[in-house]
């Protein structure tokens, strides 16, 4: 692989704003993307996979670097020299690499991947959470695939299409798929290929969601002609599943805190043709007693620490923190509590999380099935996904059925 300034340049910046400014950074290589339209797929790609690899692996290549935060410009080309030097990459004789040393590198990281903190580039915090709740073990494989390059992953919108003929229409633009039996919905891309610029997306045949992520709106038992809520709808992934096995038969409530989350997902629904969604923004209490034993169905999707898709957002290791953990929980708690009374007796109920953390899934349920509103409820299967064992992301999934009075 031969480097090339420019793309090296925009790489350097954006760790920047990654690293120093704490900016996301799938909105960083979004806009690194957008910066040069002469580029090529292959320049695009360097920049999209050179800037996540680096993050998802900023333990590591910093302790090799001996660099610490904030990181000055010198600090961040001595990091993009550690991540050439252990992908075999040659280093151009520029000035930024003058003084790297090349063999005190692949010594450092051979010393330092005896060590799982660092080998596997996590927060010292976060690997001892998941090692209590998970077990060493267990824990010790999740990591591995957490670090695992995310799939791109299409669910195909039955409202306009079936899975073969999406399959066929993608072959046709070059970009082959593969059919995994237990997702019906699912298309896995064979090799990475910007599908959002195809006319297959903007007609509405697909939409991009992980295969774990798929398995949900099914959990939930939707049926055409249903009354459903989803409560923490954000910009409507589960939300346009559930409109498409509902056949836009019945009513749709998509709930968000966020008008600007709902915004999005009404866009999105256009172009899909999902047009059985109602939206409502949380405003204040009264939109969910207005839904009280209103509905057949309800979703809640709970927010989570997210530590079951690292490997589809690995800045965030480096932005969460363990205050945020113990928040989070209590927020888990309030949502099952307030949002399960949408549900009406004999109606159903998941609830939800991208989290692999018991504390934030089975442990959450078990405690709300104790509560006063929670005894109304029958526990009926749970789903617990963990990247190791599926290949995608690690998902939580619990059906309860509300008695009947």
């Amino acid at each position: 692989m031969r480097l090339h300034r420019n793309l090296c340049f925009t790489v350097i910046d954006s760790l920047g704003f990654v690293f120093n400014d704490g900016e996301y950074a799938d909105k960083v290589v979004a806009r690194a993307l957008k910066k040069d339209k002469r580029w090529g797929s292959a320049d695009r790609k360097f920049v999209a996979e050179t800037i996540y690899e680096i993050v998802r692996w900023k333990r590591l290549y910093t302790e090799i670097a001996e660099v610490r935060e904030p990181y000055d410009r010198d600090n961040l080309w001595r990091i993009f020299a550690v991540w050439a030097v252990l992908r075999g990459v040659t280093l151009p004789d520029w000035k930024y690499f003058e003084e790297t040393p090349v063999r005190r590198i692949k010594g450092r990281y051979d010393e330092l991947s005896k060590i799982r903190k660092y080998r596997e580039s996590i927060p010292d915090w976060m690997d001892e959470l998941g090692v209590k709740e998970l077990g060493e073990e267990k824990w010790e494989k999740e990591l591995a695939a957490q670090n695992e390059q995310a799939k791109v992953i299409l669910r195909v919108n039955t409202l306009k299409t079936t899975r073969e003929k999406l399959r066929a229409i993608l072959m046709d633009s070059n970009i082959d798929t593969e059919i995994y039996k237990e997702y019906p919905d699912a298309l896995v891309l064979k090799e990475r290929a910007n599908v959002f610029l195809t006319d297959a997306f903007k007609e509405g045949f697909f939409e991009v969601q992980d295969a774990s992520s798929q398995l949900v709106a099914r959990f939930l038992e939707v049926e055409p002609g249903m009354r459903v809520v989803d409560t923490c709808a954000g910009a409507g992934g589960k939300t346009l599943h559930m409109a498409s096995l509902m056949e836009n038969k019945g009513q749709l409530i998509a709930m968000d805190l966020y008008e600007s989350k709902l915004k999005q997902l009404k866009i999105r629904a256009k172009r899909d043709g999902a047009f059985n969604i109602e939206y409502r923004i949380i405003d204040s209490t009264k939109v969910i007693k207005k839904l009280h034993e209103k509905a057949d169905r309800v979703l809640i999707d709970a927010p989570c620490s997210g530590l079951g898709v690292l490997k589809r957002n690995p800045d965030s290791k480096w932005k969460l923190q363990p205050e945020f953990i113990d928040n989070i929980r209590k927020v888990q708690a309030e949502v099952l509590e307030s949002y399960s009374k949408i549900v009406k007796p004999g109606g159903k109920l998941v609830y939800a999380t991208c989290s692999v953390l018991p504390s934030e899934n089975q442990e959450q349920v078990k405690k709300f099935l104790a509560t006063e509103i929670g005894q109304e409820f029958t526990f009926v299967k749970e789903n617990k996904v963990l990247a190791s064992d599926s290949g995608f992301d690690g998902f939580y999934m619990a059906l309860m059925e509300r008695k009947n009075k």
